[in-house]
């Protein structure tokens, strides 16, 4: 059976600078999704901004309620980056595992791009094999694969996720504010060098992952013709090196927008511990500029904020610890989920009244991170020179 490949013209080269060239992997990326593309990477000389997942869904002591962001609420602005999670889409639910529905998400996702944010999401696919979470480790890759018992499976699946994100649109930058996709970097397969996902690189065999993540480009890409997509390769920390095995399961610089590294931090991470972040961060910044890729922070945190100075005395440390670290264009904190349901406390950014909120504030006042309300459009070619 032939397959018809949704395509759009791409941008004449001549349009775009020679210092810009080596951009996106689809050739055919839109002109706000390329734009954010350049302006990340070239904004990362100079600033991090930062993240948070589901800003807009929810918070520690709210939910779903126009307007609100423990992030705003403790600095004075939005994150710069919104993170989402999409696990649930694969079966047809309507809220994410989470429990985000995916129509408001879509509403909400529209409202950070709007406001000049950039857009993240990551995908906690379900065990295909066994039908169970993202943290059943029964080994599946193989099953999914083209030949595999659940390929076809796997392909509805992606046709559904396709469906989501080809439904993503704000005004253009380029068409003169008319409709046009929302650009999205999209982290699939994450923390691929752990042990904790199907996924995950310790229950492959020889390039198994390598074919997961090429299959899953190009079916977004080429088959299904989502234009609007940067894709974020980023293992976590792992052994005693921290990013020793970070290209594990690396599937090529064709097929890779953005390194991304996830890293958690505790309560009582030693002055060598930041240190040893700081190098690793260094290690992934300098993989990145070597190939025109953008480097970034993808996940981080530490749960519940015991720490009342973690923003300065920790987090910023780090990334501040050497020219090269601070040169990532964003770091993310996980999710605030609220108090109500579970029976833990889980969040990662403070939320009014919080012991770290004042550190929080120091941080949003160091020049180099940036929050939305200091963006540039980052949708628009060249607006960070």
């Amino acid at each position: 059976m032939m397959l018809l490949i949704a395509c759009t013209p791409p941008s004449p080269m001549a349009t775009v600078p020679a210092t810009q060239r080596g951009g996106p992997i689809d050739p055919h990326a839109t002109a706000e999704t390329r734009a954010l593309f350049y302006n990340l990477r070239d904004l990362a000389r100079r600033h991090v901004l930062f993240g948070h997942q589901d800003d807009l869904a929810y918070g520690y002591h709210w939910v779903a309620e126009p307007g609100r962001s423990d992030v705003r609420e403790s600095s004075g602005s939005y994150p710069a980056v919104y993170g989402w999670e999409v696990s649930g889409l694969e079966t047809s639910a309507p809220t994410n595992i989470d429990g985000v529905d995916f129509e408001r998400m879509r509403g909400w996702i529209a409202e950070g791009y709007r406001r000049g944010g950039v857009i993240t999401i990551s995908w906690h696919v379900g065990n295909p094999l066994t039908g169970r979470n993202a943290w059943d480790t029964t080994s599946a890759v193989a099953a999914v694969l083209p030949g595999g018992a659940r390929h076809e499976q796997f392909r509805g699946s992606l046709d559904r996720l396709a469906v989501f994100l080809g439904s993503l649109h704000g005004p253009g930058r380029s068409t003169g504010s008319a409709p046009t996709p929302i650009p999205v970097i999209f982290r699939p397969w994450h923390e691929m060098t752990g042990g904790w996902f199907w996924w995950g690189v310790p229950h492959t065999k020889n390039d198994e992952f390598a074919r997961l993540w090429r299959f899953t480009v190009q079916y977004l890409r080429d088959v299904k013709g989502l234009h609007n997509l940067l894709y974020a390769y980023a293992p976590n920390a792992s052994g005693p090196g921290g990013v020793d095995t970070y290209l594990a399961g690396y599937p090529g610089d064709a097929w890779v927008d953005v390194l991304g590294y996830d890293r958690y931090l505790n309560e009582r991470t030693s002055p060598e511990a930041l240190a040893g972040l700081t190098r690793e961060l260094s290690w992934v910044v300098t993989r990145a500029e070597s190939r025109g890729k953008i480097p970034a922070f993808t996940e981080t945190g530490q749960n519940a904020l015991r720490d009342s100075t973690w923003w300065t005395g920790q987090l910023a440390r780090a990334i501040e610890g050497d020219s090269v670290s601070r040169r990532i264009a964003y770091v993310m904190v996980w999710r605030n989920a609220n108090r109500a349901s579970r029976t833990d406390d889980h969040y990662f950014a403070p939320y009014r009244g919080q012991p770290s909120e004042q550190d929080f504030r120091r941080l949003k006042a160091d020049p180099l991170f940036l929050f939305e309300d200091a963006l540039p459009d980052l949708y628009r070619l060249g607006a960070t020179r």
